[in-house]
């Protein structure tokens, strides 16, 4: 448990592996479901002062009409460059550490399920008191991208920015097999939530 009493749980995995369906089954337990890229996209992109540094480091081109960020746009600059991604992420992360950590103090004694696609690329592992990697067979998790329109090509292309499942795995706390029925993954976010709200034991 955090300082507030809160149980904070990050949740990961690769492209196609299920997070937004563990996270669901969660919050069938009675967490608070957070998402990362979510949170960017409806909250901190649409920040005045965010709008302002996008468009001081890349010009009025990924701006719209509407004088909010074009996300497309600004993706297409940022995972071109690296320099720009870091750039971009420098900016964005402060604020969403700082946001996170404003709700979990308003929220004392709660419980977060927590999406973060990139948690150990980032190094965010020490915003959590767990780790949860959500994992399948990379042949499904292809098909699965497949189905939401992804070309087999670049989600290979995409899949190679990430950490190698294996790896997410051996650094997560826990994993979560998600290559069968929605009912095995049910009951497998299930047995794992009654553990983590479990009394811990006090430290000696």
């Amino acid at each position: 448990m955090g300082a507030s009493g809160n149980l904070i749980i990050g949740l990961t995995g690769g492209m196609g592996c299920g997070k937004s369906t563990a996270a669901a089954l969660f919050a069938g337990h009675g967490f608070t479901r957070f998402d990362a890229d979510q949170v960017v996209r409806e909250e901190l992109l649409p920040m005045l002062d965010v709008v302002a540094a996008v468009r001081g480091k890349f010009g009025d081109a990924v701006i719209g009409p509407d004088g909010q960020i074009q996300r497309d746009r600004l993706a297409e600059i940022v995972f071109r460059d690296e320099a720009a991604l870091a750039w971009l992420e420098g900016e964005l992360h402060p604020r969403l550490n700082a946001l996170w950590r404003a709700r979990f103090a308003a929220a004392r004694g709660e419980k977060f399920i927590v999406e973060v696609p990139l948690l150990f690329e980032k190094g965010m592992e020490n915003w959590f008191d767990f780790t949860v990697c959500v994992t399948t067979d990379s042949a499904l998790q292809i098909r699965r991208l497949e189905q939401r329109g992804i070309p087999p090509e670049l989600a290979r292309q995409r899949l190679a920015k990430q950490l190698p499942l294996a790896r997410k795995c051996e650094l997560a706390d826990f994993v979560l097999l998600n290559d069968g029925s929605l009912e095995f993954l049910s009951e497998q976010v299930s047995a794992l939530a009654h553990r983590l709200l479990q009394p811990q034991p006090a430290c000696p």
